[in-house]
């Protein structure tokens, strides 16, 4: 399985970022093909109880690598591209990890 993961540092307004992410973005993501799946993590704190550079993590799940490229690079997943630069354009890091047994 492979995941791509965005963080997500805080926004300079948390609220219009929420809104956005849930009634644009996240609706483009999920419309990605071979997608399995996607779960969301808001973060409250560090471990240390240290306030959390990271707002959320966002985690979207797909069988393979050619699966995770087909996504990207079909037009729901340029929409979404496109979308991100909208509303997290340096605020997002992209990541792309191998799940291991």
């Amino acid at each position: 399985m492979v995941t791509l993961i965005a963080l997500y540092r805080h926004p300079e307004d948390i609220e219009a970022f929420n809104h956005h992410y849930e009634t644009v973005h996240l609706p483009l993501a999920k419309a990605m093909p071979g997608l399995l799946g996607i779960q969301l993590t808001r973060f409250d704190h560090q471990a240390d109880g240290a306030h959390s550079p990271y707002l959320m993590m966002a985690e979207m799940q797909f069988a393979d690598e050619k699966q995770l490229q087909t996504a990207l690079e079909s037009e729901q997943g340029r929409a979404a591209g496109r979308d991100l630069m909208t509303f997290a354009k340096g605020i997002v890091t992209l990541l792309v990890g191998h799940r291991e047994a």
